[in-house]
């Protein structure tokens, strides 16, 4: 396992709840810091889909607004047109609600546009900004280093009268992109590279998915996000670690501006998920490039993609919960993920059979036209969750590796020669292999006892219980056995992070059969198949005449270990 240095990596076991912005808040509320107001806000662009590190912020903002009778409000930052769409922001709100959240109000950037532009030009009159015409490479020249101050552009002392108008000709589009951006005139000497006169505005022509094309100049995001986090009476701006060198500019812009509302901004440290990549850019590539099957492939770490897959609401606020809220960066074992939804569907998903890879059982002294209906329940701790009845006939189907004609050590099912109990039903012996001109197995010949329905054979001891379907009532079905999408704990490690992919992170298994009581299943219904994993229903892909099942998790942690 490769952790970046001085990181930690937190196991199931290891994982506590901790929460360092929740003890900030009740301190502040005791000493009535914000009028006893707790406001938050979750502010993604819309530049993609959600992801497992989203979930986090989501229940964090959401969550501490819960917990002290507050308001927390979904705001689209939406000021790059050329990287949003309605898409992104519909399956954004779409995600936020099916974790169970509900917004107190909806806002987008866009809405304080002409808000935001009047800000800019109260900016220019106080000789706080200047427009700026040198070139990017230029700028970025200027700039200087962590170690050395930069230099003042040309344009720094350019008159307050001369800024306006160009700004104004900017909005009015006399200009080309790139031609010159708004500055703040804060400190080229700041030991704070981003308070070195940041660019505040930029010329984009560029489509926007809400204003059209109203608009041919853009603020940035520094500039943006405070003003919007004051115009929404915002009290705690809770975001993650790599904003805290840009917190001396959001205060700054406040500062400045004299807002009715100054926010108090909080870092804390981002989801660092081990077999993952989180970055927005790197996710698209994936997706552009067809290394996965969209932004839901069961794969990914969007929140599409692990509800497609079979993750629950409930086991990813716990996942959030669980981990904690630290200023403090670490990894966090994909373990801890794969333990919360285990934990929530072995609580609550119903046992079914399902048979993933086929072999053919003849039980030769069972009537050929008789059926029986077999009661089984739904869950062994759960009896209110009810019984289903399951067809048994002449011939059923159980799974390949649940026979050995030579059984390894302390193998406990069925062997030639030998017996093994059906689960729910009967005990079976086999006393026949049938094989093809290849050798390979296809059919096994076997008696039932009949008397071993819900009892033991009398005098003697049958240890193996498998699982089975009836051949004639069951319905064909694909398994799509899903892996972690890459093979080493921090891909992003890699200088190029496609290199660690998993070639098997996708195993499809199209000729599988599950017992006939999922014929009625809806899409993301959950089930535990038997001595398998856990399942899920596909919720897009539609095969005709076969149900498609996503594999959400094995049974156990059986991921090799580094």
């Amino acid at each position: 396992m490769s952790i970046t240095e001085n990181q930690e990596s937190l196991s199931p076991n290891e994982a506590v709840g901790a929460n360092f912005i929740r003890h900030i808040i009740a301190n502040d509320l005791k000493e009535n810091k914000h009028n006893g107001r707790v406001a938050t806000r979750f502010p993604p662009e819309p530049n993609g889909y959600l992801h497992i590190g989203h979930a986090k912020s989501i229940c964090l903002n959401f969550g501490m607004a819960a917990e002290n009778n507050g308001t927390c409000n979904l705001r689209f930052d939406d000021t790059n047109p050329e990287k949003e769409s309605v898409e992104f922001m519909e399956s954004i709100e779409r995600d936020v609600q099916w974790l169970g959240f509900k917004w107190t109000e909806l806002h987008h950037a866009s809405d304080y546009f002409e808000q935001l532009y009047g800000y800019a030009v109260e900016l220019i009159k106080q000789g706080k900004a200047y427009v700026d015409s040198l070139s990017a490479d230029q700028m970025r020249a200027y700039r200087g280093t962590l170690t050395e101050p930069g230099k003042e552009s040309p344009d720094r002392n350019r008159p307050i009268a001369e800024s306006l108008d160009l700004f104004h000709r900017m909005r009015a589009g006399e200009f080309a992109d790139g031609q010159c951006v708004l500055r703040a005139k804060i400190d080229m000497a700041s030991p704070n590279i981003n308070m070195r006169d940041p660019v505040i505005y930029r010329i984009r022509r560029a489509h926007h998915h809400r204003t059209g094309n109203d608009w041919c100049l853009y603020p940035m995001y520094d500039y943006t996000h405070c003003i919007s986090d004051a115009l929404e009476g915002i009290t705690h701006s809770l975001c993650t670690l790599e904003f805290e060198d840009h917190r001396p500019l959001y205060d700054w812009v406040l500062d400045q501006l004299q807002t009715t509302y100054h926010p108090q901004q909080i870092e804390f440290a981002r989801l660092q998920l081990e077999y993952t990549i989180v970055s927005k850019r790197k996710l698209n590539q994936l997706v552009t490039e067809k290394h996965v099957n969209g932004w839901d492939d069961p794969r990914m770490p969007t929140i599409a993609g692990l509800r497609r897959a079979g993750y629950t609401p409930k086991a990813i606020r716990d996942f959030c919960e669980r981990i904690g809220i630290t200023k403090k960066d670490s990894w966090i074992e994909m373990s801890v993920l794969e333990y919360c939804i285990r934990t929530d569907l072995n609580e609550n998903s119903p046992r079914v059979m399902a048979v993933l890879q086929p072999l053919r059982i003849v039980i030769e002294n069972y009537p050929a036209d008789q059926t029986e209906l077999l009661e089984i329940g739904n869950h062994p701790q759960r009896p209110e969750l009810g019984k289903r009845n399951v067809p048994f006939s002449k011939v059923v189907l159980i799974e390949q590796d649940d026979f050995a004609e030579n059984p390894p050590p302390k193998y406990k099912r069925l062997i030639s020669g030998g017996e093994v109990r059906l689960r729910g039903a009967y005990v079976i012996k086999c006393h026949e292999v049938i094989k093809d001109a290849d050798g390979r197995i296809t059919e096994l010949r076997c008696t039932y006892d009949t008397d071993t329905l819900g009892k033991n054979p009398e005098g003697r001891k049958v240890k193996g219980v498998i699982h089975w379907v009836s051949e004639e009532h069951s319905l064909p079905a694909e398994a799509r056995l899903y892996g972690r999408l890459f093979k080493l704990p921090n891909p992003d490690n890699e200088e190029n992070f496609l290199d660690a992919l998993n070639p098997d992170s996708l195993e499809i298994l199209s000729n599988c059969r599950v017992e006939a009581s999922l014929a009625n299943a809806q899409p993301e219904s959950r089930y535990q198949f038997e001595r398998t994993g856990y399942f899920c229903l596909d919720s897009v892909d539609d095969i005709d005449g076969k149900l498609v099942f996503n594999r959400t998790v094995t049974l156990r942690d059986n991921w090799e270990k580094d």
